[in-house]
């Protein structure tokens, strides 16, 4: 058994929440479970539209899927995902230029299996340590890689919103995969960029351990976030596997 708890809140700055989640304990289609989170772009409403019907668009696909092994279904979905949103942006001029972010999981005993396209995260956070996961496609991670920007300075550049990929904004979308085995006592942390470009990682490492039960670790982070400026949307999304 595994437990779970999602919270999205729209910060103190945007006008509509573009942050959508999708959370079930239960199998889906052939996966066992499946977490989702998706940060979408856009004008007015597009990326409220964009993140609602990628997460839609993977759900439906995972539930009909023929394939058994979660790393296929999960990277079929995504890319169905990509198709719709991508021709739904080029049929309505209002939703034109559209994108969202989405990181999936799912977990097979102690096994996750994580799915990533965009800057949002998942983290696994032992009560010692916090573990990003996924990788952010974004410049200024491009340019941490490269040498160019130290860590510590991507967190204030003023080019961190830019992603370099992210779905519907390319005919053909590339996905990121990773396998995790979680240990007893991990948490897994899914969230959008509200949430960590507003807390540093240690901050999040304290509070998911100094609280009691899953929704107050939630709570605290969305508050945390808000009261250090909640500049955008705030998703996240915790995973507590039981022993």
């Amino acid at each position: 058994m595994i437990k779970t708890f999602s919270i999205t809140d729209i910060g103190k700055k945007r006008k509509m929440n573009q942050d959508y989640v999708y959370t079930s304990e239960m199998p889906v289609g052939p996966l066992p479970n499946l977490f989702l989170v998706a940060d979408g772009m856009g004008g007015h409403k597009a990326g409220d539209y964009a993140s609602k019907c990628a997460i839609e668009t993977i759900v439906e696909t995972v539930e009909s899927s023929s394939d058994t092994e979660a790393v296929p279904v999960l990277e079929k979905a995504i890319r169905r995902a990509n198709e719709v949103v991508r021709r739904r942006s080029k049929e309505d001029e209002a939703l034109n230029g559209m994108g969202t972010t989405v990181v999936a999981a799912t977990l097979e005993g102690d096994t996750m299996y994580v799915a990533n396209v965009g800057d949002s995260r998942l983290y696994v956070v032992s009560p010692r340590e916090i573990r990003q996961i996924t990788r952010d496609h974004s410049l200024v991670e491009e340019m941490v890689r490269m040498g160019g920007l130290k860590r510590e300075q991507a967190r204030s550049h003023p080019d961190k919103n830019i992603i370099t990929r992210a779905i519907g904004a390319e005919d053909e979308i590339e996905v990121d995969f990773f396998q995790v085995q979680l240990k007893h006592g991990d948490i897994v942390l899914m969230c959008s960029d509200g949430l960590t470009n507003m807390i540093e990682d240690e901050e999040i490492r304290m509070i998911l351990h100094g609280q009691r039960d899953l929704v107050e670790k939630a709570e605290s982070l969305v508050n945390a976030a808000n009261n250090n400026g909640g500049k955008d949307n705030i998703a996240v999304v915790l995973i507590q596997p039981q022993a």
